[in-house]
């Protein structure tokens, strides 16, 4: 089973305006509800592959009911603890001349709570896939990743992390099957000069030598690229199209990856179904379908 975790999961209220005018009453021109968060959409774009998944977390309020609802509702399980205070988190997404963003906190954690995730992770089997995705709600410790990798280093559960900065730094301890930076965060993670292909392929080995075994880097209309963990560098370009909307490309391309390698155990797939699923999900106004992806992936193809 496919396992995803997203601590601070949220509902987003995504807009569309010509413009956006500061100070003023401004309307827009089309809106949408989408349930989500790092996790939730990893599990999302694995459901439109019909890949099953699981998704685990904190959900509060009514916001956080209707969140569940909502996933479930597409065909996800979900297996979520419920926080008593506090709500699940509202993000506001605006499309305009430019994308801007309001998120949302979400509810405070407390330690029992916590408890109570890391009972369910230890009942994780061998065989299973962890992905572990996104920031950190308020009271949740900075190596909660690492914590959670500890409880199940002696099972063959592979990990995926994408994570920034500390969270991510403190897991790589635990060897994770695969990381996932963007080359903006794989620049701030290690103070690189630029982000150029060989600057990113050096940040790479960096991770690898902190622990990580694969490194795949998501560079939006760039594409990505992934160094196994026998070193082997793929580089693969994203295919041309309009950028509808970026939230959720990162996602996609970590939930595209395994798809491919779980059909294929082959990197080079892995990767290519990585990037037709980032790129599908860019050119889409939420995470893209099956049929999207398929059209894209042939399109890489030829």
């Amino acid at each position: 089973m496919i396992y995803t975790l997203t601590l601070n999961p949220s509902i987003d209220y995504v807009v569309a305006l010509d413009q956006m005018e500061l100070g003023t009453i401004n309307r827009n021109r089309e809106e949408d509800i989408v349930f989500g968060g790092k996790g939730i959409n990893v599990s999302s774009m694995l459901n439109h592959l019909h890949q099953e998944t699981t998704a685990l977390g904190f959900i509060a309020g009514f916001t956080g009911e209707a969140l569940k609802k909502g996933i479930e509702d597409t065909g996800i399980h979900t297996d979520f603890i419920v926080i008593p205070n506090g709500f699940t988190r509202i993000n506001v997404k605006i499309h305009a001349h430019e994308e801007s963003e309001i998120n949302g906190q979400g509810p405070e954690i407390q330690k029992v709570y916590i408890e109570k995730l890391f009972d369910k992770l230890k009942k994780l089997k061998d065989g299973d896939i962890l992905v572990l995705s996104g920031n950190l709600p308020r009271m949740v410790p900075k190596n909660i990743y690492a914590m959670i990798m500890n409880l199940i280093k002696n099972k063959e559960v592979k990990v995926i992390v994408d994570a920034f900065g500390e969270s991510l730094l403190h897991a790589l301890q635990y060897h994770p099957f695969l990381v996932k930076p963007n080359h903006k965060e794989l620049r701030e993670l290690y103070q690189l000069k630029d982000t150029n292909i060989d600057t990113l392929i050096q940040g790479a080995y960096r991770l690898q030598q902190d622990g990580a075994r694969n490194v795949l880097i998501s560079m939006a209309e760039q594409g990505a690229i992934l160094v196994t963990k026998d070193r082997e560098v793929l580089q693969m370009r994203s295919p041309s199209g309009k950028v509808v909307n970026s939230v959720g490309a990162g996602d996609s391309m970590v939930a595209g990856f395994l798809y491919g390698w779980l059909q294929n155990d082959s990197y080079k797939e892995a990767l290519q179904w990585g990037v037709a699923c980032g790129s599908a999900s860019a050119f889409t106004k939420g995470i893209a379908s099956k049929e999207e992806v398929e059209k894209v992936y042939q399109s890489m193809k030829k």
